[in-house]
């Protein structure tokens, strides 16, 4: 199904050993809650039943980026978290093929494109993944030339085939949203990601093209810093009201035909930037309930609420008020937009947590939904979007290091602390 990874929702599917280890301990807590409410009084009983069953560290994520790519481990760990500035890129093998993504019917990128692949093809041999679409171009389908070393390429077609376990690593043409969109194409483990900022903004991508074969070379020999980019895990439950069969009893009771849980659909997302419920064409104020593992902590009446990634707080999320925090900080933003309450500020919440949206039970209109600015769709009542951090995240290939390609793209991208400097007071001035 286009959107999402529609799922079945009777159980939970196995994705890796973090997340087992987690399941695996979760019932192994609920057995010991178990053993002692039988040892002890229903009072103190009742208070194992909200007892958090996960770290608010969030999950541990995945090292393995791909079939061949990890993180080389530093044995200097504190608390078996590694430093964010020693994050290094190492192959377990050789790196054989690259998806090379370029910015669609842009017609600047068409010789950066063309010579990135004639470099990676006929100079390093490798294996060029390309999407479809990007080949049927005019402007690259017209040049005979480039068009006999396509012929050696790999096309895919997004939502239809499977490139995860192909692709030893990706080079992206164009601005954030070449990032945004390799990151949809990975449900799971991400190869890692080198970015050349050849679009607006560039926020998400610190290299340069004019070097770009030494540049690329030093990542095939493994010789890279990396940043681990965290993504959301979110879920859409959906009422499905076409498979909703109703029937009438005498009495005039309505029944179900069927479990809840038949008329219902899941899809699943991985999100690198931002989750944005708003109100859509409407002209009401949306009115969604907001809950934080199990417990409702506030209802958002407003133009909507945005719930972001440390990455993603640069993007939508500083526009409407938020603070910006460096992708290495593990937490959830939840930003308000445009809150019809002087209170409502900005919140940033352990990244081991669980929020949940549902549409309030007395909102005049529905919510829409979409994630990193796509695959918008209505939320409608008894509709709910789960939102948790997933332990797949995004290695993105750094310049020089996270801390200082981050600040760079501050000063850079958003002008952060831009101002013309104060004049210096001499001891004359002084006295007057």
């Amino acid at each position: 199904m286009e959107g999402g990874e529609e799922v079945r929702v009777e159980k939970t599917p196995y994705c890796c050993s973090t997340c087992d280890r987690g399941e695996v301990a979760r019932r192994s807590l609920a057995r010991r809650i178990r053993k002692t409410r039988s040892l002890s009084t229903s009072s103190v009983g009742s208070s194992f039943e909200n007892r958090r069953t996960q770290s608010l560290h969030g999950p541990t994520p995945v090292t393995t980026f791909g079939p061949k790519a990890c993180m080389l481990q530093n044995p200097n760990t504190v608390m078996h978290f590694q430093d964010p500035a020693s994050q290094r890129l190492t192959w377990n093998k050789p790196p054989k093929s690259v998806l090379v993504i370029k910015k669609i019917r842009d017609a600047s990128l068409f010789q950066p494109f063309k010579e990135l692949c004639i470099f990676l093809s006929e100079v390093k041999n490798m294996i060029v993944y390309v999407e479809k679409k990007i080949l049927e171009d005019p402007a690259i389908s017209a040049d005979e030339n480039f068009g006999a070393i396509t012929k050696k390429f790999c096309t895919f077609r997004e939502d239809l085939d499977d490139i995860s376990n192909r692709v030893d690593f990706i080079i992206c043409l164009g601005g954030d949203g070449t990032l945004l969109y390799a990151s949809s194409l990975f449900q799971e483990s991400v190869p890692p990601v080198m970015a050349f900022h050849l679009g607006s903004l560039g926020f998400l991508t610190p290299f340069k093209f004019d070097t770009y074969q030494s540049q690329v070379t030093q990542i095939i020999e493994g010789n890279a810093a990396i940043v681990l980019r965290s993504r959301l895990k979110v879920r859409v439950l959906k009422e499905n009201q076409e498979k909703k069969d109703r029937l009438v009893d005498k009495e005039g009771i309505i029944l179900t035909n069927g479990d809840n849980e038949s008329n219902q659909k899941a899809m699943q997302y991985q999100v690198l930037n931002e989750v944005v419920v708003d109100r859509g064409p409407s002209s009401y104020l949306s009115n969604v309930d907001l809950f934080l593992d199990g417990h409702l902590i506030t209802t958002v009446q407003g133009d909507g609420v945005i719930v972001s990634t440390p990455t993603g707080s640069t993007a939508y999320a500083v526009a409407a008020g938020a603070s910006m925090i460096h992708p290495n900080v593990p937490a959830i933003m939840i930003t308000p937009i445009c809150p019809h309450s002087l209170s409502f500020r900005p919140i940033v919440v352990p990244a081991g947590v669980e929020l949940k949206i549902t549409l309030s039970c007395d909102a005049r209109n529905t919510a829409w939904v979409s994630f990193d600015g796509r695959k918008r769709q209505e939320i409608c009542h008894g509709d709910s979007i789960t939102i948790t951090t997933s332990c797949f995240p995004v290695p993105s290939i750094c310049f020089r290091d996270p801390v200082n390609d981050w600040f760079e793209s501050l000063a850079q991208c958003l002008h952060w602390n831009v101002r013309k400097k104060q004049n210096y007071l001499s001891s004359e001035d002084e006295e007057y």
